[in-house]
C-alpha cells in the first residue's frame, strides 16, 4: 500500500566505536536487525505511529562503501516483515571502482549488488522473468539518476522503479505535468545508444563498444586513481579512514583533533549532544579558515559521534587535490606537534 503523507520515516544511524588511530570497523556501520528494531521501536514511540519508509543509500554516502549482499538481504527481509518501504537509492551504482571486496572489507565476492537482484532472487524470480516484472512484491523499490555516475545533474533525469501499482499509478499521472523535455530525452536516448570506437596496446582498431561502458570504465579508473592517493596520504599520517570502494568520498576520523573540553550530562553521563556539535564545528571551522581544507562535518549527515568527517576527493584538479594533501599533512603534524 501506498504511505500515507506525514507518516514517519525509519532513520537508522550508525556510529563508529573505534579509538584515536584505531581502523574503524565497517561492520558498526551495516544496519542489522538488531539496529533496524531499535530504529523502529524509537519512532514508533515518538510519533506514536510505525516508520513505513527505509531509504538505504547504497553505495553509501557519505560512508564510501557497498553494503554486502548479506545485509541488503536481511534488510529486504525485514522490511516485507515489518510491512516497511525499502527505498534503494543507487545513485553511485556506477561508480563502483572496486570490483571485488577483499579481506579488509569483510569477506571476498562481489562488491555492489543492487537491491533489485537481491530482491528478485529471494521470490526465486530470475531477473529477465516476464511481463510480471521481477517480484520484488510492493514493499522493494529503486531510485537512481544521471547526476553522479555521469555527472549530468542539469539535466535533471532520473529513475524510480517500483512494481507497487498504487505507487505506479500516481507516479505515471505525475509524469504527465513534470515530463523531461524532449530534447534532454533524445540527448539521453543517444548518449545511452552510442558507440565508440578503441585501439588496442598496438594502436589497431578494435570492434565497437558502448560509449556508457568505455566512459564508466575510465572514469571508475579515475576515482580509484584519486581514492588510493588519498587514502595512501591518510595512512602516511595514520588517520584512520573507512577503505572506500565506491563513491567520491571517503569517511575518516578525526577525533584525535577535537577540542578537549566535552560537557557532560550529569544524568547520562554522557557528552551532551549540544556539546558534540560545538566541538564539531570547532574542527571543522579549523580546518576550513586555517588550513583551507573543506570537508563535511559527520553530524550534519545524522553520525552519532563527533569528529567523523566526509572528504569528496573528486572536486578538484590535480593540482588542487595535490595541495590538500599537503594541507592534510601539514595540519596533522602541527596538531600532534601542539
Amino acid at each position: 500500500e501506498t504511505p500515507p503523507q506525514n507518516t514517519p520515516t525509519l532513520a537508522v544511524t550508525s556510529s563508529s566505536t573505534s579509538h584515536h588511530n584505531q581502523p574503524i570497523p565497517i561492520s558498526s556501520y551495516y544496519p542489522n536487525r538488531s539496529s533496524l528494531d531499535q530504529a523502529y521501536e524509537r519512532s514508533l514511540a515518538e510519533t506514536s505511529r510505525p516508520p513505513r519508509v527505509l531509504l538505504l543509500s547504497h553505495p553509501n554516502n557519505p560512508l564510501g562503501i557497498c553494503y554486502p549482499p548479506e545485509v541488503v538481504k536481511e534488510c529486504i527481509d525485514w522490511c516485507r516483515e515489518k510491512e516497511v518501504h525499502l527505498i534503494s537509492d543507487e545513485i553511485y551504482a556506477g561508480s563502483v571502482y572496486r570490483a571485488e571486496r577483499g579481506v579488509d572489507s569483510d569477506g571476498q565476492g562481489a562488491t555492489f549488488v543492487s537491491a533489485m537482484a537481491l530482491a528478485a532472487n529471494h521470490d526465486n524470480h530470475a531477473i529477465s522473468s516476464s511481463d510480471a516484472g521481477l517480484g520484488l512484491g510492493p514493499y522493494i523499490h529503486l531510485v537512481y539518476a544521471l547526476s553522479k555516475d555521469f555527472a549530468l545533474s542539469g539535466l535533471r533525469v532520473r529513475v524510480a522503479y517500483t512494481e507497487n501499482p498504487e505507487i505506479l499509478v500516481p507516479m505515471q499521472k505525475l509524469n504527465d505535468l513534470c515530463q523531461i523535455s524532449s530534447q534532454t530525452q533524445l540527448l539521453v536516448e543517444r548518449m545511452l545508444r552510442a558507440s565508440v570506437l578503441t585501439a588496442d596496446g598496438d594502436g589497431d582498431a578494435s570492434p565497437p563498444k558502448k560509449f556508457v561502458d568505455v566512459y564508466l570504465k575510465s572514469n571508475q579508473a579515475n576515482i580509484r586513481s584519486r581514492c588510493d592517493k588519498l587514502q595512501q596520504c591518510l595512512d602516511e599520517v595514520d588517520i584512520p579512514h573507512l577503505p572506500a570502494d565506491s563513491g567520491l568520498f571517503v569517511w575518516m576520523d578525526f577525533r584525535e583533533f577535537l577540542p578537549t573540553d566535552p560537557v557532560i550530562d550529569d544524568a547520562t553521563g554522557e557528552e551532551t549532544l549540544e556539546s558534540k556539535e560545538r566541538r564539531e564545528r570547532q574542527l571543522y571551522l579549523s580546518l576550513m579558515k586555517e588550513f583551507g581544507l573543506l570537508f563535511t562535518p559527520g553530524m550534519s549527515m545524522r553520525n552519532e559521534r563527533a569528529g567523523f568527517f566526509r572528504c569528496v576527493f573528486t572536486a578538484a584538479s590535480e593540482e588542487e587535490f595535490e595541495l590538500g594533501l599537503e594541507r592534510i599533512r601539514v595540519f596533522v603534524e602541527k596538531e600532534r606537534r601542539g
